[in-house]
């Protein structure tokens, strides 16, 4: 896990989230504290106060990081047509949760909505309107049923996000099981907002 413990090396902010996501990904976030990240470094906990203004700053940076990762995965996706791209968005979601479990629950500390009395998160709510934005196209292509594209996106990202869940649980016997329920999720969602129930 980044430098061995008591060596002296450069200390930099990239350094401390470094050390940090490591330490998160390995043990949690109950055990991550900024004493014992100042002890893996060889450094003094005062010093880290120059990078960072407490633990909660840097949660926030290593969230913000991994929503960053999450954006670059949307962007990635070339998929002209709006509903094979809100397909490969739910994918590349369900496949960043599983690239690292910690980080990804980490990341839902912090709102991509507005939520009454709380202040948006900007690089979670960069990461939600990038998933929108197929949605607004697929209505406006008359692909999606529905004149509420948030309330669309949402209904997606909330079934999709449940697929990430259950597969961090452990519900699926192999990889193969995890794309069909993926699959099956995305597929059935969809449909739904194709041929919505009636009023």
């Amino acid at each position: 896990m980044g430098q061995a413990v008591g060596m002296r090396v450069p200390l930099t902010r990239e350094l401390l989230i470094e050390t940090a996501r490591e330490q998160l990904e390995s043990e949690g976030v109950g055990q991550l504290s900024l004493r014992g990240l100042a002890r893996h470094l060889g450094v003094t906990a005062p010093a880290l106060y120059a990078y960072v203004k407490d633990k909660d700053d840097l949660l926030e940076a290593l969230a913000t990081e991994h929503f960053e990762a999450l954006v670059q995965r949307f962007d990635a996706i070339e998929e002209a047509d709006p509903l094979e791209r809100i397909r490969a968005l739910s994918r590349a979601y369900v496949l960043h949760a599983l690239s690292s479990p910690a980080l990804f629950h980490l990341m839902f500390r912090y709102p991509p909505t507005p939520v009454p009395g709380v202040e948006a998160f900007p690089p979670s709510t960069q990461a939600f309107e990038a998933a929108s934005a197929a949605t607004a196209d697929a209505i406006a292509a008359g692909q999606i049923a529905s004149a509420d594209p948030s309330l669309a996106s949402m209904t997606m990202w909330a079934a999709i996000h449940g697929v990430a869940e259950v597969l961090l649980l452990g519900f699926t016997a192999d990889e193969q099981a995890s794309l069909e329920l993926m699959d099956s999720v995305i597929n059935t969602v969809l449909a739904g907002q194709i041929h919505p129930l009636p009023d």
